[in-house]
């Protein structure tokens, strides 16, 4: 009799579990805790998210949790570098700083310091908004990419940041070109005249110096200054004579019966006196 009531309950037991295993299927088990694995597993699947599944937010936090569970380990070091590059892509532009930043107080003698510095730089860089638009991001982008440029010359990463320094330069100018066209084609001369000069004295080195110097051209003569809107040509056809820009500029200072000449002693006379010995453009 007992044999047989102690049969009846296995069979109760197992049905009871066959019955939770069917409630509970595997796919809903919680998996275990990070803290039971070693920080190469963990590494390993945050390696597995950015690159397969492409799941960048778990993929961070995994790098994170690496950095978290073993912290001053190398495989911290690489987590933290990673974390960076995965919250960047993610256009998490602000958190890829922080990351960034933190290695590169961490680990500032390090071979990725290099690159830790240039993807703060990046993170600010491809944040530049349209020419409109406020330029406090390019201001940013510019300090951090000089930062790479003067403080790893010899790594992989100074030329581009070179090339990007040159864009987002050339960014600027095209915004004090935009405000200084505003301000012309409403004929507040004197407000353009100040926008354009900005080009002239501190971006002289971009696209936007020829268009710079045909503008002041303009501005000038609607002011009546003469003296300056000869030099403002002067300096325009020594520098850009091939271009439309002068040919343009020309034209304008004939139907004034006027030739390019530096002449007066104006700002831009001193800019016409450091060309001629060249030490402008």
């Amino acid at each position: 009799m007992a044999t047989s009531s102690r049969r009846i309950g296995a069979v109760a037991a197992i049905m009871v579990l066959s019955l939770t295993a069917a409630c509970d299927p595997i796919g809903s088990r919680k998996p275990p805790p990070l803290e039971t694995f070693d920080a190469p597993t963990i590494y390993q699947m945050a390696e597995t998210k950015l690159e397969k599944d492409r799941d960048l937010e778990e993929a961070a936090r995994l790098y994170g949790e690496v950095e978290r569970l073993y912290p001053y380990s190398e495989w911290a070091k690489r987590a933290l570098i990673m974390q960076a590059y995965t919250y960047h892509q993610a256009k998490d532009y602000e958190t890829a700083r922080a990351a960034a930043q933190r290695y590169i107080d961490f680990y500032p003698a390090d071979e990725d310091a290099a690159y830790a510095q240039y993807l703060l730089a990046l993170s600010y860089y491809d944040q530049i908004d349209l020419v409109g638009r406020d330029q406090g991001l390019t201001f940013q982008a510019l300090q951090a990419l000089r930062t790479v440029i003067e403080r790893y010359p010899d790594s992989e990463y100074a030329q581009s940041a070179i090339l990007k320094f040159d864009l987002a330069f050339n960014h600027l100018a095209a915004k004090e070109m935009e405000v200084g066209r505003y301000y012309l084609k409403r004929k507040h001369y004197a407000a353009a005249v100040n926008r354009f000069r900005v080009v002239v004295e501190d971006f002289q080195t971009t696209t936007h110096t020829a268009e710079a110097l045909y503008r002041l051209i303009e501005s000038y003569l609607a002011l009546g200054l003469d003296n300056e809107a000869q030099t403002a040509a002067a300096i325009l056809g020594h520098n850009f004579q091939g271009t439309d820009w002068y040919a343009d500029g020309y034209k304008l200072l004939q139907a004034k019966g006027l030739e390019p000449e530096a002449k007066g002693e104006s700002w831009l006379r001193s800019v016409y006196r450091q060309m001629i010995k060249g030490e402008w453009l």
